[in-house]
């Protein structure tokens, strides 16, 4: 935090700012993206990517509450898999450049890190940086524009342009903000992202993308930009995906195609205080394991402002968190449960950090004793998950419990998301989702 003020300072003396708070088209088939997971393309065992998905879902937790995140047709993009989180990618400009963005439901801000990197403060990509003054098409965004008020923080040049600062929990970023053409595996659009120059944020949280592509509710997510009403992904499991690319798709290319049965709940109203109106919060009423339904106060998952323009609790699903964190009003009563169903067949967990895994078993042991545990939501529908969308190999011979202790919010991870088809029908304030083979997507 000290060194993002002082560099902000910095700017605002340097460049005479004046520091304040405060679209494109695409094809009628939609956007259609690509997805891969983080760590696909590092040398990471299972274990290694479960204790790296540990450590950021922990950190996204002690955040959560704190980060800022600043009808119609369509694109897609393919995606694949990291070790934590999901990267689409994509091409920016004309020529065009390549980029790889992790997909984030929980922010707004379309970015990647720029030529302008500022000495040993940007973070390692596997990608050049892109380079906004070799591309004909780029443009800055006016200071006044609504594209630069809708950040939360940005900041004035004597020249007009707009520079910007967004935080997330896992950190924070500072550049200008610009239009260009993006292209993606079908559809495209002009749309304004930031050119980040500045990033400072926990090692190893880009996991050598090029930025974020957000999704979130704001003016400045891909959605909004454009002006899609819905947008849907399907998540090849972490593990077991066979090599197969996970696939987002926005605006008119978006649908549920699973084949099982349909399963929808509205959204519970987003407050508009900043940051919390970037957030999908869910109506999570319950939750059973097994036969029995754990004892949790009604009110864990409630969504409370607990005084003006500070809210608490709720429960989001977020893309860019990788495992599922429950409050302690949740949280412990799924330990208790899962303890006593479990007894004899539990394990210590391996090594002396167990990274936050609270309970283990014999990976062996796994589908014969861990039981179906189902999060109930309101107006009917139940999200059931298997042990394998809930419990990670944290070794070659031990399974753990991939769901963590969560403060102040509950999240719905990335994990707990694989092989289902999810619909965000923004315009229809509905989630839908089906139980499906997400590599025949």
């Amino acid at each position: 935090m000290a060194a993002t003020l002082v560099l902000l300072v910095l700017l605002c003396l340097s460049t005479a700012l004046t520091c304040s708070g405060g679209g494109g088209g695409t094809g009628a088939t939609g956007i259609h993206m690509k997805l891969t997971h983080v760590d696909a393309k590092g040398n990471y065992t299972a274990p290694e990517r479960v204790r790296r998905a540990i450590a950021l879902s922990r950190q996204i937790n002690l955040a959560s509450m704190r980060a800022g995140a600043a009808g119609g047709g369509g694109v897609s993009a393919p995606v694949h898999w990291a070790t934590r989180q999901y990267i689409a990618e994509y091409q920016v400009g004309d020529p065009p450049q390549r980029a790889e963005a992790l997909i984030d439901t929980g922010s707004n801000l379309i970015w990647t890190q720029c030529a302008t990197c500022l000495r040993k403060v940007c973070e390692r990509q596997d990608l050049p940086y892109f380079n906004a003054s070799a591309s004909s098409s780029f443009a800055p965004v006016p200071c006044r524009d609504r594209a630069c008020v809708a950040n939360d923080v940005h900041l004035c040049a004597l020249d007009g342009s707009c520079t910007f600062l967004a935080s997330y929990g896992a950190g924070r970023i500072i550049g200008s903000l610009g239009t260009d053409v993006f292209t993606f595996q079908s559809g495209g659009a002009t749309l304004a992202f930031g050119c980040v120059s500045f990033t400072e944020v926990r090692p190893g949280s880009l996991q050598g993308a090029s930025g974020l592509i957000g999704l979130g509710r704001g003016r400045l997510s891909l959605a909004s930009q454009t002006g899609a009403k819905r947008f849907s992904y399907c998540l090849t499991p972490y593990f077991h995906n066979n090599g197969a690319s996970s696939h987002l798709f926005v605006g008119a290319a978006a649908s549920l195609s699973g084949g099982g049965p349909v399963m929808s709940m509205p959204f519970v109203e987003s407050p508009k205080d900043y940051p919390y109106s970037t957030f999908y919060y869910l109506p999570l009423v319950g939750i059973t394991v097994g036969e029995t339904k754990l004892p949790i106060p009604s009110s864990a998952f409630d969504l409370q402002e607990v005084e003006e323009g500070f809210w608490e609790g709720g429960v989001i699903i977020d893309s860019g968190s990788p495992f599922t964190s429950l409050v302690e009003d949740a949280y412990k009563p799924l330990v208790d449960e899962l303890a006593r169903q479990l007894n004899g067949s539990l394990v210590p967990p391996p090594g002396e950090d167990d990274g936050g895994m609270a309970l283990c078993v014999a990976r062996g042991d796994l589908d014969r004793v861990v039981p179906t545990l189902v999060l109930h939501f309101s107006g009917g529908a139940d999200m059931a998950l298997p042990p394998e969308n809930y419990w990670a190999p944290l070794e070659k011979s031990t399974a753990c419990m991939a769901i963590v202790r969560g403060y102040q919010q509950s999240i719905i991870g990335n994990f707990q998301q694989q092989n289902m088809h999810i619909l965000f029908d923004v315009g229809g304030g509905r989630l839908s989702f089906q139980n499906a083979d997400c590599s025949t997507i």
